[in-house]
């Protein structure tokens, strides 16, 4: 018995690496895009959840991304 993990595994990652503040911030409180200063706003958060929301939907709508850890070879 297993699963499709795509959708897990991806929402992972992208929840981590898009994180403001944490990698980069758009927009930021003096340019457009600052990397690693640890701020957010509520803005900053609005757009980087739409970013997420747009990658996670072209890896798991268009692309089709999928990790299947069904054990049976049959």
């Amino acid at each position: 018995m297993g699963g499709d993990w795509g959708p897990v595994v991806i929402g992972a990652v992208l929840f981590v690496l898009l994180t403001p503040g944490l990698l980069f911030q758009i927009p930021a409180k003096e340019r457009l895009v600052e990397f690693g200063n640890m701020r957010t706003s509520g803005v900053s958060i609005l757009v980087h959840t739409v970013i997420y929301v747009v990658i996670l939907a072209i890896f798991l709508i268009v692309l089709g991304v999928h990790f299947n850890t069904d054990s049976s070879s049959g």
